[in-house]
């Protein structure tokens, strides 16, 4: 159902998920190796994903700068215009599917269970694991 929704912007959930942290970062550009860790892939995939989309126009990637090995990733125009009008229908639907239907207890239970997500993950990165 969500798929099928951004399906009607030509999205599939895997260019959402590559074009939403695209967005979001300084000039629309990650490094490959940051965008992979953001979303949590493996390089073969966004690999893949990131060659699909740069044909159809979503995003460029170029050599990075200062390390010929590295890759940029940035988000174009024409990404940022369809994700501009793929987002709010999505939210709309992940809000109405997941959001809404969910009890005060429910909520709380989920909140809590992410802030001790988030704890453990904050030691881990600490503690260099």
């Amino acid at each position: 159902m969500l798929a099928a929704g951004l399906g009607e912007h030509g999205l599939s959930m895997a260019d959402y998920e590559l074009l939403v942290p695209l967005s979001a970062a300084p000039d629309g550009c990650l490094r490959a190796k940051e965008l992979a860790a953001h979303v949590c892939w493996e390089k073969s995939r966004l690999s893949k994903q990131l060659a699909r989309m740069a044909a159809r126009g979503l995003v460029d990637r170029v050599p990075a700068e200062d390390d010929a090995r590295g890759i940029v990733v940035s988000l174009t125009d024409a990404g940022r215009a369809v994700l501009r009008r793929a987002a709010p229908e999505h939210v709309e639907l992940v809000r109405e599917l997941f959001i809404d239907p969910m009890t005060d207890a429910e909520s709380a239970a989920i909140r809590s269970l992410a802030a001790k997500v988030k704890v453990a993950g904050e030691h881990r990165s600490a503690s260099g694991g």
